[in-house]
């Protein structure tokens, strides 16, 4: 397989997304959406400590436990900025740490969770497009409008039908973002530093929230059979 024409480079960061197999559902139920997010944090790490099938023989606070020692040790392929998981696509906002980080993390996560939900379902093949695309972040403003976007897709898609529901919107990081859930997997600083304060962030956030849904219609409407 040829490389990226674009290479992906050590301390920069980096918008990554894709969507399933002709835009088809990749996350069905809470389930799925709970083992993708367990997939991604175990993952995230260089050298995982145990192999990711006995992770899963572990207790819900053991593999917490665990997740928080990695945490501390920051051995990471990429540092998580902001993620949402939707119902067939995903996007992230990530810095690369190690050489290749990128390509290894979104690699390792999509071959796992591809497994488990071609096993469960019975199916075979690929679940998501070929190559993940890659944006570079250049500038600060640019940080903050991708990080306002990742965040408003559940409501864009009216898959959270009010900011209310966004703010609780569990396959995201917004909820981190806005001290929702006590969770410390994303590096928020690099975007909250640029606020006074969360609420001023969550308020970024809502003030685009309207026009990125209309645009979002407009779209549908415009490209749907």
């Amino acid at each position: 397989m040829p490389g990226r024409k674009t290479p992906l480079v050590n301390n920069e960061i980096y918008h990554i997304f894709n969507r399933g197999v002709a835009s088809q559902p990749t996350f069905l139920n809470k389930r799925d959406y709970d083992r993708a997010l367990e997939t991604i944090f175990y993952y995230q790490n260089s050298i995982p400590p145990i192999k990711y099938s006995r992770f899963l023989s572990l207790s819900t606070e053991d593999r917490t436990e665990l997740f928080e020692n990695l945490a501390k040790q920051k051995n990471f392929l990429v540092e998580i900025i902001s993620y949402c998981l939707m119902p067939n696509h995903f996007h992230f906002l990530l810095r690369q740490i190690k050489d290749g980080g990128i390509a290894k993390f979104i690699s390792n996560f999509t071959n796992s969770y591809t497994r488990f939900f071609n096993t469960k379902r019975e199916r075979t093949g690929p679940l998501f497009t070929g190559k993940f695309k890659s944006v570079r972040i250049e500038t600060q403003e640019q940080l903050l409008h991708v990080s306002r976007y990742i965040h408003l897709n559940p409501y864009t898609s009216f898959v959270a039908k009010t900011l209310k529901d966004l703010e609780t919107y569990p396959y995201s990081s917004f909820p981190e973002f806005i001290n929702k859930v006590k969770s410390n997997f994303c590096t928020k600083d690099i975007v909250l530093a640029n606020y006074k304060n969360i609420e001023s962030y969550k308020q970024f956030v809502f003030d685009q929230a309207d026009y990125q849904r209309s645009l979002g219609l407009i779209k549908h409407l415009t490209t749907e059979n």
